[in-house]
C-alpha cells in the first residue's frame, strides 16, 4: 500500500501555503514529516485528511484518489481533541462509531485497547481526573481504535514519562509492521531517527529535503572520525604526527570521555589513519565514522527560516 502526495499547493487568500509538495509514504514503513512551525505540515496532513481541499494536486491511495470513505485514518493530532468531561468509554465507543463500526464493533474495540494501554482501570472515569500522560495514551487508543491504514501522529511522545513513553513506542511499532502507512511529524529527532525510515523537510512550504535518511546521511562527507581510548593524550600528538597535511583538526569530543574527533581533509584518509594508530599499538575501544544526526540535518535545512 502506498499513499502519494503529489504536486499539492494550497493558498489562504494571497498567502501560498503549500508550493508543489510532493512526497510518498509506503505501508510497512514511517515517514518522518519535519518543518519548523508554520512550514506547512498541518496543512499537509489536513489535506491528507479531506479537512481541507488542494488548490492543484492530488492525494493518491496505491496510484488512485484516495477515498476516505473506505480508506481508515487514524489522526493523533498535537491538540488533544478529547472530551474531558465525558468518561473514556462513552467517548471512545463514540469516536470508533463515527469512523463506521457498529456498537459491539466499537465496544469490543474499546476493551481491547484499553486494556493494549494498560488503562482498563479507567475505563468508566472522566478523562479529566487522568494525568496527562495517561491522556495521551487514551488519544493514541481513540486514534487506533478504527484499525487504520494510514496512521498520523502529530507529536505523539510529547509530556510522557519513560514507562509510558515505551509503551507507546511498542504500539507505533506494531503499526508498522502490521502494514500500516505511518506519517510522524515530531520536534524531537531522537523518535525520528528511532521509528522512520525516511524523512520530508518543509520549509518555506515547499519539500527541501526528502529520501531515506541512511541515504542523507551517508550523502555527507564521511571524514569525520571519533576514536575511543584510554591513550587519546598520546593518539592525538601522533595523528598529527602520522598524517600530516591530510589532517584538518584533532581535538577532545566534549560531549565523551576519552574521545577524540579527527577531521580529516578526505574520507579516503580514513584506512591510513586506522592502519597508523594499529601498528603503533594503541589500546583503540573505538574508531568510527561521524555522521551528522537528524538534528544537525534538520538544523542545516531550516536554520534560514529563523
Amino acid at each position: 500500500m502506498e499513499l502519494q502526495i503529489r504536486d499539492i499547493e494550497k493558498h489562504f487568500g494571497e498567502k501560498e501555503v503549500l508550493k508543489q509538495v510532493s512526497l510518498t509514504a509506503a505501508s510497512g514503513a514511517a515517514l518522518g514529516l519535519l518543518g519548523r512551525n508554520g512550514a506547512g505540515k498541518t496543512t499537509t496532513i489536513r489535506i491528507v485528511m479531506g479537512v481541507f481541499f488542494p488548490d492543484k494536486g492530488e492525494v493518491l491511495w496505491n496510484g488512485k484518489p484516495l477515498d476516505r470513505k473506505h480508506i481508515r485514518i487514524g489522526y493523533m493530532p498535537e491538540e488533544r481533541g478529547l472530551y474531558p468531561k465525558k468518561r473514556i468509554s462513552d467517548q471512545l465507543i463514540y469516536l470508533a462509531m463515527l469512523r463506521g463500526m457498529n456498537h459491539a464493533e466499537a465496544a469490543k474495540a474499546c476493551d481491547r485497547w484499553l486494556e493494549r494501554m494498560n488503562m482498563s482501570e479507567y475505563k468508566l472515569k472522566k478523562l479529566e481526573t487522568l494525568s496527562k500522560g495517561n491522556q495521551q495514551k487514551i488519544q493514541l487508543a481513540a486514534t487506533l481504535m478504527c484499525d487504520p491504514q494510514i496512521v498520523i501522529l502529530d507529536e505523539p511522545f510529547s509530556g510522557l514519562d519513560p514507562v509510558n513513553a515505551m509503551l507507546l513506542k511498542d504500539v507505533i511499532k506494531e503499526m508498522i509492521a502490521g502494514g500500516a502507512v505511518v506519517l510522524f511529524s515530531s520536534h524531537q529527532m531522537n523518535y525520528i531517527e528511532e521509528f522512520c525510515d525516511s524523512i520530508a523537510i518543509l520549509n518555506g512550504g515547499k519539500i527541501i529535503l526528502d529520501g531515506r535518511i541512511t541515504d542523507i546521511k551517508h550523502s555527507y562527507p564521511r571524514n569525520k572520525i571519533a576514536v575511543t581510548s584510554s591513550q587519546v593524550e598520546q593518539i592525538a600528538p601522533f595523528v598529527i604526527q602520522h598524517m600530516g597535511e591530510e589532517i584538518v583538526s584533532v581535538e577532545p569530543d566534549t560531549t565523551a570521555d576519552h574521545t577524540l574527533m579527527i577531521r580529516l581533509k578526505s574520507a579516503d584518509s580514513k584506512q591510513k589513519l586506522l592502519q597508523g594508530l594499529s601498528d603503533k599499538g594503541f589500546d583503540v575501544d573505538m574508531f568510527r565514522v561521524c555522521e551528522p544526526s537528524m538534528n544537525d540535518i534538520f538544523v542545516e535545512y531550516t536554520e534560514a527560516s529563523v
